[in-house]
């Protein structure tokens, strides 16, 4: 009988045992914008993320969520930090006082980006003046380089979107970049807002050439990719943990599902650096132009 009630109470804690963490690590959690798909995105971070917890001895979880769900998801509390485009950075800031970590480096401009007007080489399209009255595709609203970007070079050069413009529309579903590019090249539009950097890694990748389009203006470059904190994470944490973005090499390696991986290689980034939030202002001020979140007048 004693044996028996032994075993039932053996059962009972099982449950919780199970619930324990193997560690007594404190759990924080990432929130990591999709950029192309959720998929993608935790394919990518997930191994950084490891890293990350090895290297502060804290259990960092990766949390993929959506463009537009970011600013309201982070201020109902739901992240310690962020991955973010340079946009929502901005809005967070502007709207939760979000503290800048670090910034991605990626690509040609390394720590900054572009957004690039394309159209197809054998269009007739050459200039920024003849998209007028032309069917356009952008990226996602809150992409800095894939709509702000080119939504304030046009209204710089005398072309109001709302009104120049015969037709514009915004691709829905995952790898809405993609869809810019392939929906200017198969015709579907005749002009299409591309990341510059998107335009970059498909030529290396030979998904397109760069004799198919023409790159009818660019805008300046700013910032790429941010980690922010939020305002009351410990200070000392918030300097580990750029640092350990920081000194990031294409060397550093993590052990992630029984494999040692290159950390930098697995989420396609080139490295990160400090900057500063006036680095940010070039963005600013076009969200101004554009009347665009964090600014936008009603």
């Amino acid at each position: 009988m004693i044996k028996c009630r032994l075993l039932s109470v053996l059962l009972l804690l099982l449950p919780l045992v199970a619930c324990q963490s193997p560690t007594d690590r404190p759990v924080m959690k990432i929130g990591y914008m999709n950029c192309n798909s959720e998929a993608e995105t935790l394919a990518r971070f997930k191994p950084l993320t490891k890293y990350l917890s090895d290297r502060l001895n804290i259990d960092f979880q990766a949390v993929p969520v959506d463009t537009q769900d970011f600013p309201e998801r982070f201020a109902a509390g739901e992240f310690e930090f962020t991955h973010t485009n340079s946009l929502v950075y901005v809005i967070m800031r502007e709207n939760q006082q979000l503290e800048l970590v670090a910034t991605e480096k990626r690509g040609n401009y390394g720590t900054h980006t572009a957004g690039a007007i394309i159209a197809r080489k054998d269009s007739g399209i050459k200039t920024l003046a003849d998209i007028k009255g032309k069917r356009m595709i952008f990226g996602p609203q809150l992409a800095p380089s894939g709509f702000l970007a080119q939504y304030d070079l046009m209204l710089r050069e005398g072309i109001d979107p709302e009104l120049d413009i015969a037709y514009y529309a915004i691709p829905s579903g995952s790898f809405k970049h993609e869809k810019v590019v392939y929906g200017v090249y198969f015709g579907q539009y005749d002009v299409g807002a591309s990341p510059a950097l998107d335009l970059e890694l498909m030529t290396k990748e030979g998904k397109i050439t760069a004799d198919d389009f023409v790159i009818l203006g660019q805008s300046p470059i700013f910032p790429y990719c941010t980690f922010g904190a939020r305002k009351d994470v410990d200070q000392e944490l918030v300097k580990a943990f750029r640092q350990a973005l920081v000194e990031l090499t294409q060397a550093d390696t993590v052990d992630y599902q029984g494999e040692q991986l290159k950390v930098l290689a697995s989420a396609w980034i080139d490295g990160f650096e400090a900057l500063e939030d006036s680095d940010y202002n070039q963005l600013r001020e076009m969200a101004k132009r554009a009347n665009m979140p964090p600014y936008q007048e009603f």
